[in-house]
């Protein structure tokens, strides 16, 4: 298999992610979609579109798993919860946005939950840290 080939179907693969991404998330307002893959499209439409990463990309090696593996799992999922009439049509739809060079769609909402979700850690690593600090200072003073 030569180099370009190769390239090509990446970049064949990546377009086709995308679309069927947007075709999800376009799928989560339609009214035929039934509401539990509604929940699985929001959150992974949301995670997918949020500007903040549930692990932070600067993270080596594991700061990508969760784009590379979590994004193309759940997209995977929500696909064979959603009808086949409604895909079809939010393909199309999702073909003809990125045709236009649109922007993607932002949801602040679960950009914001992820930046709870990370101070909620942070918080609880930092009371971890206090509490065996002072367990600690306390058992060398005695």
């Amino acid at each position: 298999m030569n180099k370009n080939s190769l390239s090509q179907k990446i970049k064949q693969k990546a377009e086709n992610l995308k679309i069927e991404l947007l075709a999800v998330w376009f799928a989560y307002r339609h009214p035929k979609t039934p509401w539990y893959a509604k929940i699985l499209v929001a959150l992974i439409g949301g995670y997918a579109f949020s500007p903040i990463d549930l692990i932070p990309d600067f993270i080596p090696i594991i700061g990508y798993l969760d784009d590379v593996l979590l994004l193309p799992l759940g997209i995977y999922i929500a696909i064979r919860l959603i009808p086949k009439e409604v895909l079809d049509e939010t393909r199309i739809k999702a073909k003809e946005w990125l045709e236009q060079k649109r922007e993607n769609p932002k949801n602040k909402a679960v950009g914001f939950l992820f930046v709870f979700v990370w101070i909620l850690i942070v918080f609880i690593a930092i009371n971890y840290f206090l509490k065996a600090f002072i367990i600690s200072s306390i058992k060398s003073i005695r």
